[in-house]
């Protein structure tokens, strides 16, 4: 049995047909190839798979497909705009905030989310928040170090 959705992606409406177990990383990457949302666990414990629902950072690796049907899905594909780095991505770039880059999606969807909510948050605050996203290469300190930087580029 398929189920159709109808969603927004990246300010584009989608539709599709999924069996209902189907996850939304699933969706994403395989039927709309928006590989930038990465699965790293299956589990909902590394965060790769952030992305946005409606706002708010979400891990597309625990969501059906179908639970987003009508919502506006946001992904890293989405962050910049007519070819421009958004300031979070430029400050990740200039900061060294990635290494591998496996978990670089996720962190960026994640500490979006935080600046949006606080934008100004101290280190600590800044860890608190990225708890849920591992970093294989343990580059925690270039990453907190950008999102710092980004903060204060986004406040002006």
């Amino acid at each position: 049995m398929s189920v159709s959705i109808s969603l927004s992606v990246n300010g584009k409406q989608v539709t599709g047909t999924v069996e209902p177990r189907t996850l939304l990383v699933t969706f994403l990457r395989e039927h709309l190839r928006l590989t930038g949302t990465h699965v790293g666990c299956d589990t909902s414990q590394c965060g790769a798979c952030t992305i946005h629902v409606d706002g708010v950072s979400a891990k597309s690796c625990t969501m059906l497909a179908v639970q987003a049907d009508g919502t506006e899905v946001t992904t890293i594909e989405g962050v910049a705009t007519n070819g421009t780095l958004h300031p979070l991505q430029e400050a990740f770039r200039d900061n060294h905030g990635l290494q591998c880059g496996f978990c670089t999606p996720g962190m960026v969807m994640s500490s979006l989310d935080l600046l949006k909510q606080n934008p100004n948050p101290d280190e600590h605050e800044i860890r608190e928040w990225l708890e849920g996203n591992i970093c294989r290469c343990t580059g925690y300190h270039n990453i907190v170090k950008s999102v710092q930087a980004a903060a204060t580029a986004m406040r002006g």
